[in-house]
């Protein structure tokens, strides 16, 4: 299933938002969150994920719509809008952007033990649910500069690694790999600096340590 991103916008005031898969006609909006900024606090403090959600995500929601109404399009997935192939540097970069995020606040979602069926297929494709994870972190070590790691399928419906810099994803032409992506990790520095400095595996390993895999499993096609 597609993720569903035109989501409710989130108040100014609330301290515990929660995601509404409610669609919009005015736009793409800013997709609350169904925990609160300190839910995390163990492996993201709450100043960095107040900032990132409602800064950094609010500001490539807010110049995608922009980007979108220039160019007079609307009425269609986000997902559709990133796989076409005359992207412009203002959609790719904040397409990009709102949609990354929303499925990167999704996944970190408090709770969800990994189902059967995901584990079997990680195993099976992987060697293991920890060869998997280790690649993972390996893929957003790597990635030079600011970017994504990724966890997607491909045509086959096969998992694989991958990652992305800036604010691409499987989903773009442009991606070294495409494909259908299941988990993405955040590894600009505004996703962990407040608390890791420098040490992005640090970063990598403790938020590997809370992904929602109730949420990856309902990703897969």
């Amino acid at each position: 299933p597609s993720l569903l991103l035109n989501c409710k916008e989130k108040e100014s005031d609330n301290t515990n938002p929660k995601v509404s898969n409610k669609p919009s006609t005015s736009g793409f909006k800013l997709p609350e969150l169904d925990y609160g900024y300190d839910a995390l606090s163990g492996t993201i403090d709450s100043e960095t994920m107040r900032i990132h959600h409602s800064k950094h995500h609010q500001g490539y929601t807010n110049k995608l719509n922009a980007a979108l109404a220039e160019q007079n399009i609307s009425s269609t997935s986000i997902e559709d809008i990133l796989k076409s192939s005359d992207l412009t540097t203002a959609v790719r970069n904040n397409g990009g952007g709102y949609y990354n995020h929303c499925l990167y606040w999704e996944v970190l979602k408090p709770g969800g033990k990994m189902p059967k069926d995901l584990e079997e297929n990680i195993i099976s494709t992987f060697g293991s649910k920890e060869a998997m994870l280790n690649e993972l972190k390996s893929a957003g070590l790597k990635q030079f500069g600011s970017g994504w790691a990724w966890l997607c399928q491909d045509t086959d419906k096969q998992l694989f690694i991958t990652s992305t810099p800036n604010q691409d994803n499987p989903l773009m032409q442009v991606a070294e790999k495409n494909g259908h992506p299941v988990l993405g990790i955040d590894v600009w520095e505004h996703a962990y600096y407040l608390k890791y400095q420098n040490k992005r595996g640090d970063y990598l390993t403790n938020v590997l340590n809370i992904i929602n895999w109730d949420v990856v499993a309902s990703k897969m096609v």
